[in-house]
């Protein structure tokens, strides 16, 4: 019913290699849905791979084009991460790589463990995509551990546990604070996993809807869903109560931005094309950064008029779409 793919979206291999499976999956198989999970590269650090802006830019118009649902992991977040909350001072790329692990099992575990509900993708996506471009989630994970070592969460009630999916400190995408725009949650789906009361779910969500802790979209409903999960029976863990939650919100746009400021610097001295050019793709012209730039931009655009309270009446250009409306 469904295809999944990892990758990352900065090098050769997992931008371009990635990009083609992503874009052949997608040809040959119109009506299967497919979910990515997509580690984009650190912004604050000069990266070692000098063509990493103009592959970031093209990943991402095919990532927006040819993928219906996109959770996003940056390094970035995943450093502060192990430093701070795990208190590990360099952490290694085995240790990011777990704590990736941790999201992608977590959010397949009603997938895996099946109950009444969320037992497919398309149960699972749809009450957090309401368009199609919009399809770009952040995740949350709460409580942090690595190599079996528990971090310092003193209880593991539920309203704790889904209290902290909504700080900003247990997010896995780093988006600062737009002056601009008044981002907020478009859609929010915890998984909750261990033996949970159904009757402390209604009370968590009561709580935080009284200490209004998620400030939600003006055009849509402002609600959380939560979706209850069994725990691992394989894997033993200190922790009672775990989560994971899956959000749609409006802030990603400014990793998006940052990919483009990126880009722009470096197109505009023409760095590094020559490379580009030896491929056919861009022997004749180099159009195709273009477009891409294109793409990328009205999906910003589209994410920042999902904030206000007309965005039903959006008139963006729409996006090229390869599946059908069924």
């Amino acid at each position: 019913k469904q295809w999944y793919q990892r990758r990352v979206r900065a090098g050769g291999t997992g931008s371009g290699m990635g990009s083609y499976v992503l874009e052949r999956l997608n040809d040959r198989f119109p009506k299967k849905l497919i979910q990515t999970y997509s580690v984009f590269p650190q912004t604050a650090e000069a990266s070692d791979v000098v063509v990493q802006p103009y592959n970031s830019l093209l990943t991402l118009k095919r990532l927006t084009q040819s993928a219906d649902c996109v959770v996003v992991l940056d390094n970035t977040a995943l450093n502060r991460i192990a430093s701070e909350r795990l208190k590990i001072p360099n952490p290694t790329l085995d240790q990011i790589n777990q704590l990736v692990s941790t999201i992608m099992a977590a959010s397949t575990t009603t997938l895996r463990y099946p109950g009444y509900m969320n037992n497919d993708l398309i149960g699972l996506i749809a009450s957090l995509i309401p368009t199609p471009r919009l399809h770009f989630l952040m995740t949350g994970y709460t409580p942090l551990t690595l190599d079996h070592k528990i971090s310092n969460v003193r209880k593991t009630t539920v309203l704790d546990v889904m209290r902290r999916l909504l700080q900003p400190k247990n997010i896995m995408v780093s988006t600062p604070k737009d002056r601009r725009h008044n981002h907020c949650y478009v859609s929010i789906l915890n998984i909750i996993q261990g033996e949970v009361d159904p009757t402390q779910v209604h009370k968590s969500l009561q709580r935080i809807r009284e200490r209004k802790l998620a400030n939600f979209i003006p055009w849509g409903p402002a609600s959380i869903q939560v979706a209850l999960s069994k725990k691992s029976p394989y894997i033993q863990t200190a922790h009672r109560v775990s989560g994971l939650m899956l959000a749609n919100h409006t802030s990603i746009s400014s990793l998006f931005s940052k990919t483009l400021q990126q880009y722009d610097r470096l197109k505009a001295r023409g760095a590094f094309l020559e490379q580009f050019k030896k491929e056919k793709m861009f022997s004749e012209s180099l159009d195709e950064f273009d477009n891409a730039r294109e793409v990328v931009q009205q999906l910003i655009d589209e994410y920042q008029a999902a904030t206000q309270v007309d965005y039903k009446m959006y008139s963006g250009v729409p996006q090229e779409s390869t599946k059908s409306a069924e």
